[in-house]
């Protein structure tokens, strides 16, 4: 099996993180893995903010929470980096377009040794004033929409195993 296929097959969510920081130099390949996700006419739609900074980070963490049952719990698992994945309002395919960056910057993730888990909630947290303002102060210009987060870091464990593949998940005509 190829190292592509390999990856793809065995790259899993990642809900415990070790503390350590994540090099800049990976964080850098991650991220420009999401840059080159297809998006609809090559339109492009989506931007990716890379939030290092501890203080940003359990900001935007404790506005997550806000939306869950567990309020008050790390809905980014002690992840140190927080990739938010939001996509241009204006643009139809938007959402799909953002949904392709996650893919891609959770694939690169796992082939850099790094993990990763699809986090909801970016939407409302990024329908809020003073997140939309965070949006703008960085020259973002536009209605985005928050996609998803991304949480990458240092797993503290092993990988959950797969579960089965469900039985008729592909039909051939």
């Amino acid at each position: 099996m190829n190292e592509t296929m390999q990856n793809i097959l065995t790259r899993r969510s990642i809900r415990q993180y070790k503390p350590d920081p994540v090099p800049r130099e990976l964080i850098d390949q991650v991220v420009l893995a999401g840059t080159y996700a297809p998006t609809a006419r090559g339109m492009q739609s989506p931007i990716i903010l890379a939030i290092t900074d501890k203080e940003i980070r359990d900001r935007l963490a404790r506005a997550n929470a806000e939306f869950t049952d567990k309020e008050g719990e790390d809905p980014f698992h002690g992840a140190p980096v927080v990739l938010v994945v939001l996509a241009d309002k204006s643009k139809p395919n938007h959402v799909y377009d953002g949904s392709l960056v996650m893919a891609n910057l959770m694939l690169a993730a796992h082939a850099l040794g790094l993990g990763s888990c699809w986090i909801n909630r970016a939407r409302q947290v990024f329908e809020r004033p003073e997140w939309q303002e965070l949006l703008r102060s960085l020259g973002v210009e536009g209605e985005y929409e928050g996609i998803a987060n991304c949480i990458l870091g240092y797993p503290d464990g092993p990988a959950p195993e797969a579960d089965p593949r469900k039985e008729n998940y592909v039909y051939y005509i």
